[in-house]
């Protein structure tokens, strides 16, 4: 394991831990220097600090390279969705019952196995669960994804995804009428307090989230929404949809499989029951183009599942109108 060491100039003082080491080591992103800090790979004047420390003069910084995480997952021959390329990123279709990185219960048959196999030089970044991974979607939520194919590109989107720079707009069918044409969701969410695997708007420690929405759509007793996240929290639109009382249509974690059951008798219920994933897809991705500066605005075409439901809702609209 290579130890470096250097001694900050006066030039140096006032900035940033992480961004000084970048300067040293230009070859490393800001966002790899912030994660060999809080692993406890650099040292000043034999002390661990955070990223944000504020360098002076005469500082002697230390730091340890460790060797690369070797990838644990083996490439896969998954066919994968592809709506733009180029040597820096990817922004991939994804579809619903696809995991994006492997975990428990999953080693295999995941996004990051088809990434692997689609790009073999797919840079080590994001850990060797997530190579190149800057956020994801849950498995059963289909829709638009994109993935950092280098160092600098994974430090780019990771830093406007955490800014809140990045464009986020969701499709969700929910349960119920909704009593207003548009709204804005602001419940904190945080780890459901007795559910390690759920998050909740009850929990003893929450992050600030806001959730936008409008009426695209709507029938009787299912509502098409327009959502635009704010924020990007684990389970954000379910867990926004299910605290107001209009859960994700086919949502089982959430309480949206047993709503079908509130539905009138017919048709109707028929179709709702037979939806077997929430009903809820990524539909636009807007981001800045970590190379050229350029804003990107993509949009994800809706999968056959959700298509499908939809036309029928409509079908069954335009008859009970007339």
């Amino acid at each position: 394991m290579p130890v470096l060491s250097f001694t900050a100039t006066e030039s140096e003082a006032g900035y940033r831990l992480d961004t000084v080491i970048v300067a040293h080591l230009p070859t490393i992103s800001r966002s790899r220097a912030s994660w060999l800090i809080r692993a406890g790979h650099v040292t000043v004047n034999g002390l661990i600090r955070k990223p944000g420390y504020l360098t002076r003069p005469g500082d002697v910084v230390r730091f340890e390279i460790p060797s690369p995480e070797p990838i644990t997952c083996s490439p896969e021959a998954i066919p994968i969705s592809i709506l733009y390329e180029d040597a820096d990123v990817i922004v991939l279709d994804k579809p619903p019952g696809l995991v994006v990185h492997p975990g428990a219960g999953h080693k295999s048959r995941t996004l990051v196995n088809a990434l692997l196999f689609h790009c073999p030089d797919l840079e080590r970044v994001g850990g060797a669960f997530r190579p190149g991974i800057v956020h994801r979607l849950d498995k059963d939520t289909s829709g638009i994804l994109v993935v950092a194919k280098n160092d600098m590109a994974h430090d780019s989107l990771s830093h406007q995804f955490k800014k809140r720079q990045v464009q986020k707009r969701y499709l969700a069918l929910v349960y119920g009428n909704m009593k207003t044409p548009a709204g804005v969701i602001s419940l904190p969410i945080g780890r459901h307090p007795t559910d390690r695997k759920k998050m909740s708007v009850e929990s003893r420690q929450s992050r600030s989230t806001e959730t936008r929405w409008k009426i695209k759509e709507a029938f009787s007793g299912v509502t098409l929404l327009e959502m635009d996240l704010k924020t990007g929290r684990t389970h954000q639109v379910r867990v926004h949809c299910a605290a107001i009382g209009h859960p994700v249509v086919g949502d089982a974690t959430y309480g949206g499989k047993r709503r079908w059951k509130d539905l009138a008798q017919g048709p109707m219920q028929d179709l709702i029951r037979a939806i077997r994933r929430q009903m809820l897809h990524a539909w636009k991705l807007s981001f800045v183009h970590p190379r050229t500066g350029q804003l990107m605005s993509l949009k994800s075409p809706l999968p056959k599942d959700m298509a499908s439901v939809l036309e029928s809702l409509r079908g069954l609209h335009s008859e009970a109108r007339h």
